[in-house]
């Protein structure tokens, strides 16, 4: 097993590596996966993809990392902490990917929590936020049985398209006061 970065009961993730890139293939070059990126990737764009994680890490010391099963080993997605423009300011953003095998098993949810507790416990964040697509209900609904709260909206161009999202934000003292009631 390799470093772990951060980990669930279920889960862990450690750095994406270019043996990686098959496992992202499956997942960013499937048309249900990517709908909210409006559709599959190519080749190109999917080692693109994994290049801008690689630069991440070098860069912030944080991305985006391979998710997988503690009891096999197995990809299920990408899962970890960006920086995202938000309001002006670059803030910590929770974002999680998962194959379509791995859907409907509370993987999303189970991850989210644990990059959402990475960036506070690990990276200190002040605020963390979450930006989904609008027609994305599903991962709406972990970052909000994960605590976030609805924050606002906005519209980021993408691939000539303009897609609007939502933003799900929570702070510092929110994180520390759930965690002290026992609710996370």
């Amino acid at each position: 097993m390799a470093d772990k970065i951060f980990e669930t009961e279920r889960l862990y993730t450690r750095l994406l590596t270019e043996n990686d890139l098959d496992s992202i293939r499956e997942q960013l070059q499937d048309p249900e996966v990517m709908f909210a990126y409006e559709g599959a990737f190519s080749d190109l764009m999917v080692k693109s993809w994994l290049h801008k994680q690689l630069e991440r890490y070098e860069q912030y010391g944080f991305g985006l990392y391979a998710l997988l099963t503690k009891d096999d080993d197995i990809f299920v997605g990408q899962c970890g902490v960006t920086l995202q423009d938000y309001e002006g300011l670059m803030v910590h953003e929770v974002g999680y990917l998962l194959s379509k095998r791995f859907w409907h098993l509370g993987y999303a949810t189970e991850a989210a929590a644990g990059a959402r507790d990475y960036a506070f416990d690990g990276l200190n964040a002040p605020l963390v936020c979450t930006q989904i697509r609008d027609i994305n209900v599903p991962s709406q609904k972990v970052a909000e049985r994960i605590g976030f709260k609805l924050d606002g909206e906005f519209v980021k161009h993408y691939r000539g398209f303009a897609l609007p999202h939502k933003v799900y934000v929570m702070t510092r003292e929110q994180y520390q006061e759930l965690k002290q009631k026992g609710e996370l």
